[in-house]
């Protein structure tokens, strides 16, 4: 009897994730598929192997108390991309032997996979149009009894990433609405997309006058990449991502980029050991390419509850 193949719909309504989580998965290399003319199909036995690779490390594992000795663990991360999460996540996994699984789906589906533990960390930065507050006002309403910490990672600086020397002069949020001003923005639900919607509102300016409000990216750097291939005059995101591709960028505003971690009996020793990691000195030397970026509060516990009170 032949396998059954599945496609990405299906994968999604089996994980309960977006159709677009699974394509990142498989971007990433992390779901093999296969393509059957221009559709794309993933094997039974794929998705019992991602299955078991996404299993939570066993009790015994999780209470070996050495924070160097963890043993070959599995914590996932999701949420929004940024560069310093991915070193963060390749420098943690090998100095503590536990596997970090990223997904760059966006803050909010990233939030709301850790409240339905789907993973074990959220990296997010959503502001809240009401109180002007980053991160906090939404997880306090999602999280009432489960056993939290949110980190503060890094402070970013967002604004307009354009060509190089800037050769149509785009200085403000109105020069989004002129005729000859192509956008690409970034996938509702993502951080960068909640601060532009924020600033449009604040500056009285309706979506439908912005040229390629409507084209989105996943990610800084795809959406930063139609900048650099001539494909639209300007994004809206971070510093570092104008830098790696060496464009122009014009500061709008700095936001606040923290992580949440969701405490469960199977991952506290290991979230413990790599909260631990990124409030070392050790991590903060490694950290050199720093374009855009503050981190003066890197490991800051801005709020903790339960069990998590005893992390400094």
């Amino acid at each position: 009897m032949e396998e059954k193949a599945y496609t990405p719909d299906e994968v999604a309504q089996i994980f309960q994730i977006s159709k677009h989580t699974v394509y990142e998965l498989i971007k990433r290399g992390q779901l093999q598929a296969f393509k059957i003319g221009n559709k794309m199909r993933i094997e039974h036995a794929e998705l019992e192997r991602y299955k078991e690779s996404m299993k939570a490390p066993s009790k015994k594992m999780a209470h070996v108390p050495s924070l160097t000795n963890i043993g070959a663990a599995s914590i996932r991360l999701s949420g929004s991309h940024d560069f310093l999460v991915e070193h963060f996540a390749k420098q943690a996994g090998s100095a503590l032997n536990i596997q970090i699984q990223p997904s760059f789906i966006g803050s909010l589906e990233g939030l709301m996979m850790l409240y339905r533990g789907q993973c074990d960390i959220a990296a997010i930065h959503l502001l809240d149009p009401t109180s002007q507050e980053y991160n906090l006002p939404f997880i306090h309403q999602l999280f009432v009894y489960e056993d939290i910490a949110v980190m503060r990672f890094a402070s970013r600086e967002q604004g307009f990433i354009v060509a190089k020397d800037n050769p149509k002069r785009i200085l403000d949020f109105q020069d989004l609405t002129r005729k000859d001003v192509q956008f690409i923005n970034r996938q509702k639900g993502a951080g960068t997309r909640f601060l532009l919607d924020s600033m449009l509102f604040n500056y009285g300016i309706n979506p439908s006058m912005i040229n390629g409000y409507g084209r989105v990216e996943w990610t800084h750097l795809s959406a930063a990449s139609h900048i650099n291939r001539g494909n639209a005059d300007l994004t809206f995101g971070i510093q570092s991502a104008a830098s790696h591709l060496g464009l122009d960028f014009v500061p709008v505003a700095q936001e606040k980029f923290d992580l949440v971690f969701l405490f469960t009996a199977e991952n506290k020793q290991n979230l413990f050991a790599i909260i631990h990691f990124l409030q070392s000195t050790s991590f903060r030397e490694s950290l050199t390419d720093l374009d855009g970026y503050s981190i003066q509060d890197l490991g800051k516990m801005i709020y903790q509850t339960g069990q998590t009170e005893e992390l400094v």
